[in-house]
């Protein structure tokens, strides 16, 4: 403990000996007011020990609110911290620690917390029941944009900074262990220490700023004749000084993944007044462990009762932990309301600081240890009664008391009134399983203790503690031992205790466990269910009643629910807000899953639990982030020949990362001219494209052409070395997710293009079939995007213009024919040559190491100049490869889109046996006449341009909503043609060929156009030769 300072100057601080140092003063502002805490308080305990109970604004009703706990489950005290940049919103008042010259604003009030004028909210409360905002915005829809400025400035959590461009720095980092340990309370130290002790390598993370759990706000508590404090100094001190421990505090585990991939947020400098440059705000960890050990504890529940929302009321454990952590008295006069044993320790925890206390016990007949205890002491004890409601303004000031039945559902006896300026309440404990189910571990229901406690595990786990449902220090502690252990064994550890490796992980395989001998009172964790404490009013009426306090969930909303048919806990959550607020349900979930079942006449284990989702607490999207942001937050990827391209005015377009050449306007054109003219040139002398952002992949290995096979729906295994073949890859429903052209180099290597964008999700998606399904496939697959510099000459001269550049090959069509491969040299430069074509144009893909791709790229434009060589861009690119019909995978296609549907049944083999997808098409619906398919369009004005997305409808003149036959996936000027031209996905849109459909806009107008076919230039391919 820190030494005691002068008598502490806040009216509610106590001088005793606490986590807190007396000596360290530290000022602060609260809503423009100064105060004073001291070294090691957080907010919420400095303000307390100001008197300071009101700190926020309810999210619906706009009620007053004060500190409801002392951790991470904190609903109430969400504060906006720092100004300008540096402002940063809902954060939880009980984890910001405190520095010199903190700023803090409270939340969701207008103008001031004192007097918001959003309370009024709570006067017109019954016009906001649960579900009102499904009901109340659907109508009329026109009004939506102004029913959303409306919403969201009533959201009722804090306003982000100003200023988005975030001043402060964020790292990341990777680390692997042997063991993780979630929690450094009292069983994730000794699950630390034992698998330390037996060779793993651990980290230990926690989220407080130290280490020591609950036992930090505990007091009188010897374990091995010490001071607890004492004890888990010297277990803190052990683990600091093994090597292969890793020490994390102010870290929360917040998410935990497949194969035991677990994300950390490690809070570096947010307790600084002044952040040292070398180090970050936050950092964020990624960690591969071997085994895990989750010992994240558990959080108290509240009770359910009329006011049980009022600042001042507070969770039982928590007024302990100011008390005896913080040295904080948050109450003169208290009631401690309890269903269970353990809210007694804070009775006499009180008690001995000097308050006032009445113990209300909704057990007729409490006994044990701290009951005997509370009684020897003289404090009043109301066996069998409960606070029914609570009243106040700004603070709780006084409460109705009342005898109930044995049921704990029904008033039994006569109503009395006591003043109070505090209310501690215990529903008993809820494990926090948070990560053991992100984890896909399973729950069960503990009917003794009333909790969902872990079960079987998916993932190398481990349970401990409060965590696992075991609630007792010693049975905490002997479990943490035991869990270290198992954990170091299963990561082989060679100086695992368990000596001998090829045992089970049963108790008899592991050693005798040395236990600590703890000095503690033995008491029953086995609450009272009493869910909802009747107020002496009919269902429904009344003073609110609680379940959710951020989000203003009360118990009467749960009922609602239940009545208007939500029966699901995942519908009720979605229709009352129940859990989703910065809290995610820590003190609300199974409150509000025992008031459904109760509705719905089902046990709470049939009710079931939410879905547990990452983050455990939000996490910054900062530390997420890191420093990917601004220039460096999708990086900008570049071609060997852009500065040519920038030297002779190109405008650029993002494909994927990349930048592109879009077009290339000369002096006074606009893009369409310049469009124009470079389609033109490709089709009547040459055109040069930088194709090098297409996706390239080496595939190697002797089993590649089986690999192929079984990704692309055509044959591979035959293709002839040298020879190119084009491939349409589906996903395993049967849609098309990638096309392009594949080219077997050699026995057993191919080389694959894919579309620019689609480059990378190709390569994970091969690679997910080749580690996962087909481990048994000897193929390696390599990115080889950027090993290639690409530069593709078309059209009738480009023969011409390759044999002026000094191309070493007969470009025959009888020596080098369509979809064939050569290598050669072109000015002395090894080029590897394919001969496929994207325009329909006689056409050559001339790829060259990426070092020589500039080169390529100006010899080959002065040796076209005589031929009027002009440089193209995708812009014109699109134009001439829809002019042949050819197909842009996430244009043409949206994920719902198969061969069939784009015409290319040809593509699918009839003797293969299998390739992804290929169940999936034999699906009856596959079939459908009214599947949308790919068509041509031209409009009946040859100038008139149908908008890209615009929707096809049979009659213009219908009533709306319309009905709609599809949409436009790509649509283009040809001044080849001399007309517009566009494609479509239709519903039966091969069945409307010659037939007229109009497509209605935004201005009132109406395109008219004929359905053609998708080939609108060279139908028959005759220019593909030159």
């Amino acid at each position: 403990m820190f030494k005691l300072g002068k008598p502490a100057a806040q009216l509610a601080r106590l001088n005793r000996a606490s986590r807190v140092d007396q000596t360290r003063s530290i000022n602060f502002t609260f809503d423009g007011k100064p105060y004073t805490g001291y070294a090691g308080d957080t907010l919420a305990s400095a303000l307390l020990a100001n008197g300071v109970h009101l700190v926020g604004r309810s999210f619906k009703y706009h009620r007053p609110r004060g500190i409801l706990s002392a951790g991470s489950e904190e609903p109430n005290a969400l504060i906006r911290l720092g100004r300008g940049a540096y402002a940063e919103p809902n954060l939880r008042a009980t984890q910001i620690e405190i520095f010199e010259n903190l700023y803090a604003e409270s939340q969701n009030r207008v103008p001031s917390l004192a007097f918001d004028i959003g309370a009024i909210n709570s006067i017109l409360a019954r016009f906001f029941p649960a579900g009102f905002y499904y009901k109340t915005f659907m109508w009329p829809a026109a009004m939506w944009m102004k029913y959303e400025h409306v919403i969201r400035h009533a959201a009722g959590l804090g306003k982000a900074a100003d200023d988005h461009n975030d001043p402060d720095r964020y790292e990341k980092t990777h680390a692997h262990c042997d063991v993780l340990v979630a929690g450094g309370g009292a069983a994730g130290l000794m699950a630390a220490l034992q698998a330390a002790r037996n060779g793993a390598r651990v980290i230990i993370a926690d989220e407080q700023n130290e280490f020591g759990g609950w036992l930090l706000a505990e007091a009188g508590i010897e374990i091995d004749g010490k001071p607890a404090i004492d004890w888990i100094r010297q277990i803190v001190d052990e683990l600091a000084s093994m090597p292969e421990v890793t020490m994390l505090p102010r870290t929360t585990v917040f998410g935990y993944m497949d194969a035991n991939y677990l994300t950390l947020n490690e809070r570096v400098t947010d307790h600084l007044p002044d952040r040292p440059a070398h180090l970050p705000r936050q950092r964020l960890w990624k960690i591969r462990a071997r085994q895990t050990v989750l010992a994240q504890g558990a959080h108290e529940r509240p009770l359910v009762f009329a006011g049980n929302d009022l600042p001042g009321v507070m969770l039982a454990g928590a007024v302990r932990s100011y008390i005896n952590r913080y040295a904080t008295l948050p109450g003169q006069r208290a009631i401690v309301m309890t269903n269970n044993d353990d809210a007694y320790r804070t009775a006499m925890a009180l008690h001995d600081v000097g308050a006032r206390v009445t113990i209300v016990d909704l057990r007729a007949k409490p006994t044990g240890a701290f009951i005997r205890e509370a009684t020897a002491a003289g404090i009043e004890i109301l066996a069998g009664h409960a606070v029914i409601a609570a009243h106040g303004n700004r603070r709780v000031a006084r409460v109705e008391i009342a005898p109930l039945d044995s049921t704990a559902s029904v008033i039994d006896g006569d109503i009395m009134h006591r003043d109070c300026d505090l209310i501690a309440m215990s529903g008993g404990l809820s494990p926090a399983v948070h990560l053991h189910s992100q984890a896909r571990g399973k729950l069960q229901w503990d009917d003794k203790k009333l909790c969902f406690k872990p079960s079987t595990t998916h993932e190398a786990s481990f349970n401990a503690g409060a965590g696992n449902g075991t609630f007792d220090l010693a049975g905490a502690i002997k479990e943490g031992i035991r869990c270290g252990a198992r954990a170091a064994k299963a990561a082989g550890c060679k100086n695992s205790m368990a000596a001998n490796p090829d045992t089970s992980l049963s108790d008899t395989s592991l050693p005798d466990i040395s236990l600590p001998d703890i000095s503690l009172p033995k008491q029953s964790w086995a609450p009272l269910a009493a869910w909802k404490i009747p107020n002496g009013h009919a269902a429904g009426a009344g003073p609110k009643a609680f379940v959710d306090f951020q989000n203003d969930v009360t118990a009467s909303d749960v009922s609602l629910a239940a009545r208007e048919g939500y029966q699901s806990v995942e519908h009720l959550k979605r229709y009352t807000t129940m859990g989703m607020g910065t809290d995610q349900g820590k003190t609300s979930n199974i409150n509000a899953l025992a008031i459904l079942a109760d509705a719905l006449g089902n046990e709470i284990p049939e009710v079931g639990t939410t879905t547990f989702r990452m983050p455990y607490t939000p996490s910054n999207i900062g530390a997420i982030a890191g420093r990917d942001i601004g220039a460096l937050f999708d990086p900008v990827r570049l071609t060997r020949m852009d500065d040519w391209h920038r030297d002779n005015g190109a405008t650029f377009e993002h494909v994927g990362q990349w930048m592109r050449a879009w077009y290339y306007p000369q002096a006074g054109e606009t893009m369409a001219e310049a469009v124009n003219r470079e389609v033109l040139a490709a089709r009547t002398t040459a055109g040069l494209l930088d194709a090098s952002t297409l996706g390239k992949i080496d595939i190697r290995g002797p089993d590649a052409a089986e690999f192929l096979n079984r990704i692309y729906t055509n044959g591979w295994s035959k293709l002839a070395i040298g020879r190119c073949r084009y491939g349409l890859m589906l996903k395993d429903d049967g849609m098309v997710m990638d096309d392009g052209v594949t080219t077997r180099i050699g026995k057993n290597q191919f080389h694959m293009t894919t579309t620019t964008g689609g480059a990378a999700g190709v390569l994970d998606w091969l690679e997910e079939w080749l580690q996962t399904e087909w481990p048994d496939l000897k193929v390696y697959l390599t990115s080889v995007t950027e090993q290639w510099a690409v530069a593709t000459l078309s059209g009738p001269n480009a023969h011409k213009i390759l044999q002026d550049a000094g191309i070493d090959i007969d470009l025959s069509s009888s020596n080098f024919p369509f979809m064939s491969m050569q290598n050669c040299h072109i000015g002395g430069l090894p080029a590897r040559v394919f001969r496929i074509s994207f325009t329909g144009e006689l056409s050559y893909e001339i790829n060259v190491a990426a070092r020589h791709g500039l080169a390529l790229w100006t010899h080959l434009m002065k040796a076209g100049a005589a031929y009027g060589i002009t440089p193209y861009g995708t812009e014109a690119m699109h134009v001439l490869r829809a002019e042949k019909g050819f197909i842009i995978v996430g244009q043409e296609t949206d994920g719902s889109v198969t061969p069939h549907d784009l015409g290319m049944d040809w593509i699918i083999s009839k003797t293969k046996p299998d390739f992804i997808g290929k169940r999936a098409l034999a699906r009856s619906t596959m079939a459908h006449d009214d599947r949308k398919q790919l068509v041509g369009l031209k409009t009946s004005d040859p100038q008139q341009v149908i908008p890209e997305g615009a929707h096809a409808v049979i009659d213009p003149n219908q009533p709306l909503p319309m009905q709609m036959l599809g949409q436009v996936t790509s649509s283009y000027y040809s001044p080849n043609l001399g007309h517009s031209i566009a494609m479509a996905l239709l519903k039966g849109g091969h069945n409307l060929h010659g037939q007229t459909v109009f497509f209605p806009l935004l201005d009132g107008s109406v395109i008219e156009a004929k359905v053609v076919d998708t080939v609108f230039f060279d139908p028959k391919g005759e220019r593909i030769n030159g």
